[in-house]
């Protein structure tokens, strides 16, 4: 009969400059100078660390939370399914213990904890170590949120590392494996780990279809009245679809080197569901390369219909001075007021002169607006 066990908890900027500095999705972890390999960076803010245990085969799944590292040492050596996962990493005697009871290298242990690092696959004969990072749309705001979630693949265990004691996407595959839905209950771990992936790299999806629509917003804006805010948008939107991209294109080579992969830990079978991974990585890089694109483009209609609609100002103050030039001319020459000119004596002079001046400024406008100059003004102020 299948069931599934738990435990309850166990008493054992404004400017845009200072926002791209807030805000540096490249700020990759690395070592003092100096330091000893294998050393531990605990960021001073990480959560505690909370050891969450699955364990399961295909006739029974348990569950246990808040577990001690010495715990999982019964769940290790058995021929069921042992998924540990770790969140939080502000402990560093649990992590230590956690690495000395799984046999973990000291650059291994290094690799998971000093985070963030580069999407990679490293082997350690009998563990298998995947880098990925798992990412969110930020809550009431654009922009996303990336976690580093480390996955050591061993012989009938699977031990992942998350930064965050956070809302994961992992919940379909727990609940898979709670209601004994697909095949998962009847692999290994390597069916696991691929599972795991599959949805890490799903959760991408969402968050370039914001950018997607965050582009056609700003596309409209720009055609609308373009501001000096849009343009900050829009190089926020690029630098953040570059975060994206250094974040999806190792995790390409990641899948590449899993597909072909001689190590024992992933069988053949896995590697087969692992290449739809890789596909779906590669849509990735595909949408994310073209956004950029857009973004770049929608940079270059920016700055054209800027510059458009300084030539248009330009076109209506050339007309407004067109017009005035000869009235100046000839509120000048009649201003000078000399004795001998004959037309200050006049006794309609001065209504002529008006008249004059009115036929000319009428005439001239008449001329522009026979070119079209003031429709195509009024068309860009609407």
């Amino acid at each position: 009969m299948t069931h599934f066990h738990y435990d309850g908890r166990s008493d054992a900027p404004s400017t845009l400059e200072e926002e791209l500095k807030e805000e540096d999705y490249f700020d990759y972890h690395y070592d003092e100078p100096g330091s000893e390999p294998g050393t531990l960076s605990i960021e001073p803010d990480a959560n505690p660390s909370r050891i969450i245990l699955i364990d399961y085969d295909a006739k029974h799944a348990i569950r246990r939370v808040d577990l001690m590292p010495k715990a999982l040492i019964p769940y290790l050596g058995t021929n069921t399914v042992s998924w540990m996962d770790v969140q939080g990493l502000g402990s560093e005697r649990v992590l230590k213990q956690v690495g000395e009871i799984l046999k973990l290298h000291p650059l291994l242990l290094e690799d998971v904890v000093n985070v963030p690092q580069r999407p990679k696959v490293e082997d350690y004969n009998q563990q298998l170590l995947i880098i990925a990072h798992m990412v969110r749309p930020r809550p009431d705001e654009d922009g996303f949120e990336a976690e580093q979630v480390s996955f050591v693949l061993g012989k009938n265990y699977l031990l992942t590392i998350q930064e965050e004691e956070l809302e994961d996407c992992f919940d379909p595959v727990r609940d898979r494996i709670r209601t004994h839905q697909g095949r998962v209950r009847e692999s290994g771990a390597d069916y696991l780990t691929y599972l795991l992936l599959d949805v890490l790299i799903d959760g991408y999806f969402p968050v370039l279809e914001d950018y997607g629509e965050r582009i056609e917003e700003l596309e409209d804006k720009i055609l609308r009245s373009p501001t000096q805010n849009t343009l900050e948008e829009i190089y926020s939107v690029r630098r953040e679809l570059l975060a994206l991209r250094r974040l999806i294109w190792p995790l390409r080579d990641v899948m590449n080197i899993l597909i072909r992969s001689s190590n024992k830990l992933v069988s053949a079978d896995v590697q087969i569901y692992l290449r739809d991974c890789y596909d779906h990585v590669i849509q990735l890089l595909d949408i994310t390369e073209t956004y950029r694109e857009l973004a770049s483009s929608l940079m270059e209609i920016y700055l054209s219909s800027m510059s458009n609609k300084m030539n248009e100002v330009m076109k209506f103050l050339t007309v407004i001075s067109t017009i005035f030039i000869p009235l100046t001319f000839i509120a000048g020459v009649y201003g000078m007021n000399f004795k001998y000119m004959p037309e200050l004596e006049w006794r309609w002079g001065y209504w002529l002169c008006l008249f004059l001046m009115v036929a000319i400024a009428c005439g001239l406008i008449y001329f522009f607006w026979r070119r079209g100059w003031f429709r195509n003004f009024y068309s860009t102020k609407n």
